[in-house]
């Protein structure tokens, strides 16, 4: 179940996951960014069998807190499940984007975005994760401009955050 939301992230009920990407329902969300010690970030490939973006390159980690669970705590939680990492998190910043996902779904999320450095080698779930790789900004944006198709509709949005709030160097 997913806590649907208004734009000012107050919650108004609860909604199945299918339906609420059917019907491009406003909820809660959080995504993860780590970065290492020499600013690289940890990019994920989502596993072949996810309902949504399978195979696509995406942010470290992004999911969605239970009902009664503080953002930060879901997102702690889900870098464990999908990587199998504990890592030191701070909030960034929280913003709402709408994006079709493919398939007649849509993403409508209202994302909270944690940053934080990850200093161990994670251990992908495969049933989350393909498999995970470290790129510079400067390697992303240069994938982006070539090759769009590849990365997760949300992720260049979750880059341009990053670099409005200037960079690795920054947020970290």
């Amino acid at each position: 179940m997913l806590i649907v939301v208004d734009e000012d992230d107050r919650e108004i009920g609860q909604m199945e996951k299918l339906e609420a990407h059917e019907k491009g329902v406003l909820h809660r969300a959080i995504s993860v960014c780590l970065f290492d010690d020499q600013k690289r970030w940890l990019i994920q490939k989502r596993a072949a069998c996810k309902y949504h973006c399978p195979g696509l390159y995406a942010n470290s980690c992004c999911s969605h807190p239970r009902s009664g669970e503080m953002t930060i705590e879901a997102a702690s939680r889900r870098i464990y499940e999908e990587l199998g990492i504990h890592a030191s998190l701070s909030f960034c910043t929280s913003f709402i984007y709408k994006e079709d996902v493919g398939g007649g779904l849509i993403e409508h999320e209202y994302d909270h975005l944690f940053v934080g450095l990850c200093s161990v080698t994670p251990s992908p779930n495969p049933e989350e994760v393909e498999g995970v790789e470290w790129w510079t900004l400067d390697q992303i944006k240069a994938k982006l401009r070539t090759h769009p198709e590849i990365f997760a509709p949300w992720f260049p949005i979750i880059v341009e955050k990053i670099e409005l709030l200037g960079g690795p160097d920054k947020v970290i």
